[in-house]
């Protein structure tokens, strides 16, 4: 079954009307998302200067972008983590035994003195 949507009127996209109580909401909410990123990926945006619907969007574009290249470059750190880990595990040596074990007296040392 197809569902025809109709387009929205041209009227519908007004850059410079003013941002409603909704988009101030979800301003909030990625602001709040921004709040928890390390701070080099913040932006330096301040939030209570967002007046517009294009100021809100860009807003919304640039935390979201920048939620993405966090967690990006976090998994890229855990790859790298991980790899490290196994690279050492790999070159993990056998131990040896010690030297007071070989010399005490085992059954080893029975057979020489048979000779």
């Amino acid at each position: 079954m197809l569902i025809k949507i109709p387009r929205p009127p041209k009227s519908a996209h007004d850059p410079t009307r003013p941002a409603t109580s909704l988009l101030k909401a979800q301003v909030d909410h990625m602001h709040e998302a921004e709040r928890q990123l390390p701070l080099k990926y913040r932006t330096d945006i301040y939030v209570k200067a967002l007046r517009t619907e294009a100021d809100a969007a860009e807003y919304i574009r640039e935390v979201t972008e920048a939620v993405h290249k966090a967690h990006e470059n976090a998994e890229r750190m855990r790859r790298v983590r991980e790899r490290k880990l196994e690279i050492v595990a790999a070159a993990e040596r056998p131990r040896r035994k010690s030297a007071a074990k070989t010399k005490g007296k085992g059954k080893g040392n029975a057979k020489l003195k048979r000779k």
